[in-house]
């Protein structure tokens, strides 16, 4: 190890992470070429490839490397938050009606493909600038939803020519899809607000109606990832790596290999912002049909907020590269990184819950600048594997269960709702609180859901 491995957790989370193998997986991270302070893991930490899920290391821009495994296969998986310009209570009886219209609008489920079919050359401006080329040619999305993302949607560097065939074939027609596994919309309604003063400054009010968004690159990323791990294996000899695990295949910063993979890996986010913002107008199509075309006009981001990203940022007077698996950026209110409206309140940042628990927003503090390179968890994080999941409860029980709490949901399979199953999930509320007493972020508003549509 070349640098400390740092955990954020009680007694409770530390236990549940201990069980797994992501404390050895931390501990590997921590070997890597320039990695600097620590190998940093997040309340929601739990095994994953190469990384821990839940995992942030920062390397130095000069003589570190970086790795597919620190970021992931689901490249930007990430969250957006739409607020309603109405209260739940006034949905009445047309939660179903507009869970159901959601479900016919957006495609979910493993490799389904989408109504938003770019040709080639639309598809490498997705791939090199993200949103910005749906909001200016097709109208989908506003200059407001560019600037209440993450990076406004677009990584610098993103090249498609870094971005093989096989990876484009996955992803093509996937733009505008939610996906399988953990990917989710979900209807909500503000259950409490924390922190009144920024929860006015986020838009969001006591009883309002939300749709929250989780989904990233889909194929696309994948392939990315998979075809820059065999890369990079392939020329660990030539830079002279020496791995504890192969899964954390590596190349320099500087190198060919390592320019490669991060121009491939920024078009791979940009097209997930893209793909998220495709979603954001297919649901106010849907909230148009079901409660009128002036809701639909309301319907505002608050923000959006990628996962599973490896980023060039200055911390602490250095240039490194966060890499943040499993992990969401949390930069205080005085960064110039976020937008004018939320300065001195602080980004916003969402921590999803389950099917059947509460989400939260928070506003990230100081403290995550100092301590995590301005970061933290992105979920609950797993407590259960997926098989452990389906041996506990069936998809069609789980349903009724999620009926008698009023929770509409709608998934094309039963086998992949029992995966999710809200008690496989680790307790959002303690990992809230353990992020709020390291002094990461600070909790604005409890979240609870009305209806789900899954994958």
């Amino acid at each position: 190890m070349r640098v400390p491995a740092r955990v954020f957790a009680d007694e409770v989370l530390l236990a549940a992470i201990a069980r797994d193998r992501s404390l050895v997986q931390l501990q590997n991270v921590a070997t890597l070429p320039g990695i600097v302070e620590a190998a940093l893991g997040m309340p929601d930490m739990h095994q994953g490839y190469g990384f821990p899920v839940g995992g942030v290391a920062a390397t130095d821009a000069t003589d570190g490397v970086v790795s597919p495994g620190g970021v992931g296969y689901d490249i930007n998986c990430g969250v957006r938050l739409l607020a309603l310009p109405l209260a739940a209570a006034e949905l009445g009886g047309r939660v179903e009606a507009l869970v159901h219209e959601i479900s016919r609008a957006i495609p979910a489920g493993a490799g389904k493909e989408g109504g938003l079919r770019p040709g080639a050359a639309a598809f490498d401006r997705l791939l090199a600038f993200g949103p910005r080329v749906l909001v200016d040619e097709l109208g989908i999305g506003t200059e407001d939803d560019l600037e209440r993302t993450e990076s406004r949607g677009c990584l610098d560097g993103a090249d498609p020519a870094a971005v093989s065939e096989r990876a484009r074939t996955r992803g093509a027609r996937q733009v505008g899809t939610i996906g399988s596994g953990n990917h989710f919309i979900e209807l909500q309604r503000v259950d409490r607000i924390i922190d009144a003063a920024a929860a006015a400054c986020f838009g969001l009010a006591q009883g309002q109606a939300t749709v929250l968004i989780h989904s990233g690159s889909r194929g696309l990323g994948h392939q990315v990832c998979t075809d820059y791990v065999h890369t990079m294996l392939a020329v660990a000899p030539r830079y002279a790596i020496v791995l504890p695990d192969l899964e954390l295949a590596c190349a320099p910063l500087g190198s060919s290999e390592g320019r490669a993979y991060l121009a491939a890996m920024a078009a791979a986010a940009n097209l997930a912002w893209a793909n998220r913002q495709a979603m954001t107008h297919l649901i106010r199509r849907s909230v148009e049909r079901v409660l009128g075309a002036e809701a639909a006009a309301g319907t505002r981001q608050v923000y959006d907020v990628a996962h599973n990203i490896a980023k060039l940022e200055r911390h602490g007077g250095r240039l490194v590269c966060v890499h943040r698996k499993g992990a969401t950026r949390a930069f205080a209110g005085d960064s110039v990184e976020i937008p004018p409206a939320y300065r001195g309140v602080g980004q916003p940042v969402f921590i999803p819950g389950s099917m059947g628990t509460s989400s939260y927003v928070l506003a990230a503090e100081p403290g995550a600048m100092e301590r995590s390179f301005g970061s933290t968890c992105h979920g609950a994080g797993r407590a259960l594997s997926r098989t452990a999941a389906r041996r506990r409860i069936g998809g069609a029980e789980l349903r009724r269960q999620l009926a008698a709490q009023g929770i509409v949901v709608r998934c094309p399979s039963n086998s992949g709702l029992a995966e999710e199953a809200p008690f496989a999930y680790k307790d959002v509320d303690r990992l809230v609180a353990v992020v709020e007493r390291a002094g990461l972020a600070r909790r604005v508003a409890r979240l609870r859901p009305l209806g789900v549509v899954k994958g």
